[in-house]
């Protein structure tokens, strides 16, 4: 499948443009910013959906990291946009979790914040930034003692 992107498609949200090859780094959040994922089988629901996106090649997943309450990701897109990426995780994960016994609706703020990455830049220091969160955040001292993060360094 190829996607073809109009020159005013990257006008829908100004900076916002979907380009296969590119390498992006994705946040989205839990809704009112709820820590959901505190729970170890909530977070690795969503986990299972990261890995599906990966599967299904629409993306190839360099780095992510599953923090209670919102989700890190750093990939590389493939053929197909940013919003179609994370409209299916995030409608996925969300079924997903409701049917896991989550009563939190809807699971997912509105919306993402991405980041496309410059040509030549440090993409393991992206990702190190990306999976140090969790020490960032007080949630452990040392990244190997956080259960919810992968990179393909590692």
């Amino acid at each position: 499948m190829t996607v073809r992107l109009s020159p005013k498609g990257c006008l829908l949200r100004r900076g916002r443009c979907s380009e296969p090859g590119r390498l992006y780094m994705l946040t989205t959040v839990t809704q009112n910013r709820y820590p959901l994922f505190d729970n170890f089988q909530r977070a690795r629901i969503v986990i299972r959906h990261l890995r599906m996106a990966e599967q299904e090649n629409s993306c190839h997943s360099l780095a992510w990291v599953v923090m209670p309450d919102h989700v890190h990701w750093l990939i590389e897109l493939k053929e197909i946009t940013l919003s179609t990426l994370m409209r299916r995780f995030k409608a996925r994960s969300s079924h997903s979790l409701r049917k896991s016994g989550t009563l939190t609706v809807p699971v997912w703020q509105a919306g993402y914040h991405d980041r496309a990455l410059r040509r030549g830049e440090d993409v393991v220091k992206a990702a190190r930034y990306i999976i140090a969160n969790p020490l960032r955040a007080g949630l452990v001292t040392r990244i190997g003692d956080y259960p919810h993060w992968d990179a393909i360094w590692i």
